[in-house]
C-alpha cells in the first residue's frame, strides 16, 4: 500500500472542531480514501480582545490507489 500526506489549513469562526471538519469535507472534494486528519496546529485568529476565528494546521493521509501494486 501507498499513502500520501498533505497539509491543509482549516478556519472557522465557530470552534476547532469545525475548522477540521471544513478542512477535510474541502480535501475530501479531491482527494478520495482519506483515512487520517492529525492536527499539526491550532491558533486563534484575535480581534478587540476576542476570539473571532479559529485556523487549524492538518496533516491529511490518504491512499493512493493503482493497479500496478493491488
Amino acid at each position: 500500500m501507498v499513502e500520501k500526506t498533505v497539509e491543509i489549513t482549516g478556519i472557522s469562526a465557530n470552534s476547532i472542531e469545525d475548522a477540521v471538519r471544513i478542512a477535510v469535507s474541502r480535501a475530501g472534494v479531491t482527494l478520495s480514501s482519506i483515512h487520517t486528519a492529525h492536527i499539526e496546529d491550532v491558533s486563534a485568529l484575535i480581534e478587540g480582545n476576542a476570539v473571532m476565528r479559529w485556523k487549524v494546521r492538518v496533516r491529511i493521509t490518504f491512499t493512493i490507489h493503482d493497479n500496478v501494486h493491488e
